[in-house]
């Protein structure tokens, strides 16, 4: 009873220290507001809003329609220019895509003549440039077939293939960077809240007063852990109702309250390494070295930004080590497939047993540096 007297009463005092933190308040409100929003919303492979800028020198009812054909969400309304005008558009970024269709172009193209259509690209934006490229290219030549054929021209294929998507039928890729971009701010604030708390104590010299109370090593490393997983937890709350849920319109298909209950879990587990960071490093810029080399392969190897099945061989095991591949698993099976405790528990499973090697390792060293045994 004692110690949990003592916990409760260190809580206490680390959520009443983060109170007076005004810019890591500010900065737990904007991961999982704006920047949980900022980076859902513009995540994805799929060409999106392209600028483009028609140069016609035909004025013809093709190079009419070639415009025409291009059009949200892939691409803006195309708009159109003089050729004296391209440098200035592409200099001052104002387009991705220039298309000059050259005088004479529908005329040849009903003599079965093969002209040219110039596409000048801005690849400084490297996503919207090789991506936004094929796009462009597939539509002009698919509008070029079907008025050289006089209709609407489709491929014949000896395989009829027909395409259903499970879970996410309209390859809505908002959809999985919402729960990427979560795991992603739960693995940056926690462990980088944890730490730096348990840093921050050693670098004040407050430690050594905590020590000569009737307070041990676990007591203080669990009191950090509880109080800066609370704060985490309550954003994390706020993002998947308000943000995710609401301005992102992203569906829930299993249970909410599972989901939190695994996110405790994985927070326990993230403390953990937080804690043990802030016992490795001697500083501040040690912990911030620190924080670089680790919090990348988590997001790295948690499945969010790439398949576990598209990573080398030899690193898929090892991704079995880390909390945040389990969460990776349970968070997506929870949130759109829909799956119960029955499905995910082993994932739960997991991620407990990983944090608490963690922490046992953490508190075993903290004993040693700090308590001195």
């Amino acid at each position: 009873m004692r110690h949990l007297s003592n916990i409760l009463w260190l809580t206490w005092k680390e959520l009443l220290s983060l109170w007076r933190e005004l810019l890591l308040l500010l900065l737990v409100i904007y991961s999982f507001g704006p920047g949980m929003y900022i980076e859902s919303s513009a995540s994805g492979e799929m060409v999106s809003k392209a600028a483009v800028t028609f140069v016609d020198e035909d004025r013809s009812a093709l190079s009419r329609a070639l415009q025409s054909a291009l059009y949200p969400p892939y691409f803006l309304t195309p708009r159109t220019a003089e050729a004296a005008e391209v440098d200035r558009l592409m200099d001052w970024g104002e387009t991705v895509f220039v298309v000059i269709v050259p005088a004479g172009f529908e005329a040849d193209v009903r003599a079965g003549r093969r002209p040219s259509v110039q596409v000048n690209i801005d690849a400084t934006k490297t996503m919207q440039a090789s991506v936004g490229t094929g796009y462009l290219l597939a539509t002009i030549n698919a509008e070029v077939a079907r008025f050289a054929a006089r209709e609407d021209v489709v491929a014949a294929s000896p395989v009829d293939l027909v395409l259903r998507r499970s879970f996410n039928p309209a390859g809505n890729s908002v959809w999985l960077a919402a729960i990427s971009s979560l795991l992603n701010q739960l693995s940056t604030l926690t462990i980088i809240l944890t730490g730096a708390a348990l840093i921050r104590e050693r670098e004040h010299g407050t430690i050594e007063h905590l020590l000569v109370m009737p307070l041990n090593a676990v007591e203080i490393a669990m009191a950090k852990m509880i109080a800066n997983a609370l704060v985490v937890f309550a954003a994390f709350v706020f993002s998947l109702f308000v943000v995710v849920e609401g301005a992102l319109a992203v569906p829930f298909a299993g249970s909410e309250a599972l989901l939190l209950a695994g996110t405790a879990i994985y927070i326990f587990a993230a403390a953990a390494i937080g804690i043990l960071l802030g016992i490795l490093a001697r500083t501040m810029a040690q912990f911030a070295l620190l924080i670089m080399l680790v919090i990348m392969p988590i997001m790295i190897l948690s499945g969010g930004m790439t398949p576990i099945e598209s990573q080398p061989l030899w690193l898929q095991p090892i991704t079995w080590l880390l909390p945040s591949r389990h969460y990776m698993e349970f968070a997506v099976a929870i949130t759109y497939r829909g799956a119960g405790l029955s499905v995910v528990w082993i994932e739960f499973l997991w991620t407990f047993l990983l944090g608490a090697a963690v922490l046992a390792v953490s508190l075993l060293m903290f004993r040693r540096s700090v308590a001195g045994g």
